[in-house]
């Protein structure tokens, strides 16, 4: 069987062999609930709290503000319904271009009353409109949340955070950033950045799936949205996953140390992509701000559709080759992606996105160009 290529690190990554490790135990003999006082829960219990203290270093957050989740799409989730319940925003400004878990959250708060709903303008590269969201946040006659994210999964377009977080302070927002995409993959500064909740989830940097965080800021006070026990300190119920915790703390502890090499690198196999790409299928078409203010992991491309270009994930998986057509949720179908739709909806057009990692190799990216030169 051919060796398989792996470029869809945006839907999830290879678990680290360091993070494995630093697992085990909790899978083995450390099976004690945290919740037990007797001492096998009290080593689980101090793994945890180990665990919640190096995410906090590891952000510049306080251990307080850190609570352990079952993934981005629970934090974003609990983030947004908190800000609508128990924070007063009556209007919420979105972008059309939001992670699935962010947009069904704020349309399902829309259409049952709780919230008004605004999308900000995008600009033609996809950025977010700035002007249009000051305009949006000065003219609002209700409290606001922001809920926008700070790297795109499919295109990659990166947010700036500071100036998004600098108008919610200025109008008096909540404001809620998916930071799904970046933590783990930049280095982020809780202390100076103007930010109420983010989020992240541990299989995206090479720890584990089911377990993620949600940073709230300690200014910020809200009700529990999981009810049944007294676990993160009563903010979310039900027994903690041990060794996804562990695992998450341990995969951001080796981000944060090899962030320089691993992005220079991870960099260096996107731009050797574009240009391998533009050599050889010169009708190629970059997605997004891909020169510009652009995540380094990502890169999607566009292709024109013809009989042999329609089934061209389908045939890069029978290469054994993984790519996305646009994100996870939307692999194998050929609907384009909401994404897509909002920033060029163009039904001649074929997107793909090749997300990579530091396990990628420039020999990998000669075989997926050559097969790609070869299908269309």
């Amino acid at each position: 069987m051919k060796e398989r290529i792996y470029l869809d690190n945006a839907a999830t990554t290879p678990l680290d062999a360091e993070v494995l490790a630093a697992m085990m135990p909790y899978l083995t003999t450390h099976y004690g609930n945290p919740s037990s006082i007797y001492s096998y829960g009290r080593e689980s219990r101090l793994a945890i709290e180990n665990a919640r203290k190096l995410v906090a270093k590891l952000l510049n957050a306080h251990p307080s503000e850190i609570f352990f989740t079952s993934g981005g799409t629970e934090s974003s989730n609990m983030a947004i319904t908190a800000a609508v319940r128990d924070l007063g925003c009556l209007h919420i400004i979105s972008s059309p271009i939001e992670h699935h878990a962010t947009l069904h959250t704020v349309e399902h708060l829309h259409q049952t009353g709780a919230a008004s709903l605004s999308f900000v303008k995008l600009l033609p590269n996809g950025h977010i409109d700035l002007d249009n969201l000051a305009a949006l946040l000065e003219t609002s006659k209700d409290r606001c949340l922001v809920t926008l994210m700070h790297a795109n999964n499919e295109i990659g377009n990166l947010l700036d955070i500071y100036a998004v977080g600098d108008l919610c302070k200025q109008y008096n927002a909540i404001f809620h950033c998916d930071t799904v995409q970046t933590v783990g993959h930049y280095p982020i500064n809780l202390r100076n950045t103007p930010v109420h909740f983010i989020t992240g989830a541990a299989h995206k940097f090479h720890g584990p799936k089911g377990v993620g965080i949600l940073y709230i800021n300690e200014n910020v006070k809200i009700k529990p949205f999981v009810l049944g026990g007294a676990q993160e300190r009563n903010m979310r119920a039900g027994t903690e996953n041990l060794y996804g915790i562990v695992g998450f703390a341990k995969a951001l502890e080796i981000a944060s140390a090899n962030y320089e090499s691993d992005s220079t690198y991870i960099k260096s196999v996107k731009l050797y992509m574009m240009e391998q790409l533009q050599k050889h299928i010169p009708e190629v078409v970059f997605n997004g701000d891909v020169a510009g203010s652009s995540l380094y992991t990502v890169l999607s491309i566009s292709i024109p559709q013809t009989e042999r270009s329609e089934m061209v994930l389908f045939n890069l998986d029978i290469h054994n080759i993984c790519a996305s057509g646009g994100s996870a949720c939307a692999s194998g179908s050929n609907v384009s992606s909401h994404v897509m739709q909002a920033i060029n909806n163009n039904p001649n057009l074929i997107t793909i996105r090749f997300s990579f990692s530091k396990y990628n190799t420039y020999k990998e990216i000669d075989t997926v160009v050559r097969l790609l030169k070869e299908m269309i």
